[in-house]
């Protein structure tokens, strides 16, 4: 039996809105809110650098000019995920 490798997401991730608290993330009709609270990360990126984020695959999410990986389990259920990354100011 042989395996095949996951076909690529042909779906696009896209910014929708960006508010004092977070931003709206559309991943294909899920839209999801990403607030700054639980990603802070995202609090001082540029709007280029936010809008520019990448879906590899169904559960992961990549932001190159931020370097940062999620995966959309991580955006949909922060609790699940009590790490947090901190932020050098």
């Amino acid at each position: 039996m042989n395996s095949v490798e996951p076909g690529k997401n042909t779906s696009h991730a896209e910014i929708k809105n960006i508010s004092a608290h977070g931003f709206w993330l559309l991943l294909g009709s899920d839209e999801l809110f990403v607030p700054f609270s639980e990603f802070p990360w995202f609090r001082t990126a540029t709007v280029a650098a936010l809008s520019n984020v990448e879906w590899p695959s169904p559960d992961h999410l990549y932001w190159p000019a931020l370097d940062v990986d999620l995966a959309v389990d991580s955006i949909r259920r922060p609790r699940d995920y009590p790490l947090k990354a901190k932020v050098h100011t």
